[in-house]
């Protein structure tokens, strides 16, 4: 069994879909589902909330990855990029072992299935700030409120 919260936020609605242990999916859009919480989609919407006011730099809020290998693997090291920080796709790839691998980390980045918690937002070209799956827009507001709260707490 599935279950959903919608809630609105600085960047847009947000979809949340859980199963009973794990969140699976962030989705930036109204979907067309009712809604039907449960404890990890409220854990998530939760700590959503407090990132979007500046008071939460990490996530406890339990989720699965669904992806190839390589796909996880880039995602575990999109984890150790600091709330605040950003660094290169070919960063990424030199660190998972491949330095000829941006194009593929930007491919992984595309796919990542929990946005903002896995945060492929922190991900930037050489040479700007690169794309993101649902708009530059989206990115620079995410990297904005990490710039404004990444003082000392």
């Amino acid at each position: 069994m599935y279950f959903y919260d919608i809630f609105d936020t600085p960047v847009g609605f947000l979809t949340v879909i859980a199963d009973e242990n794990n969140l699976l999916e962030i989705k930036f859009a109204h979907s067309n589902c009712n809604k039907n919480p449960n404890r990890i989609t409220s854990l998530a919407k939760t700590e959503l909330y407090e990132y979007f006011e500046g008071k939460r730099k990490n996530f406890t809020v339990p989720y699965k990855l669904t992806g190839t290998d390589f796909q996880k693997k880039v995602w575990n090291e999109l984890l150790k990029i600091p709330y605040g920080s950003v660094c290169t796709y070919g960063d990424i790839a030199a660190r998972i072992g491949n330095k000829n691998a941006a194009r593929a980390v930007g491919g992984a980045n595309n796919k990542n299935k929990i946005p903002i918690i896995i945060p492929c937002h922190r991900v930037v070209s050489s040479a700007d700030i690169g794309g993101f799956a649902v708009g530059v827009e989206t990115k620079e507001i995410l990297l904005n409120i990490e710039k404004n709260n990444s003082g000392p707490a």
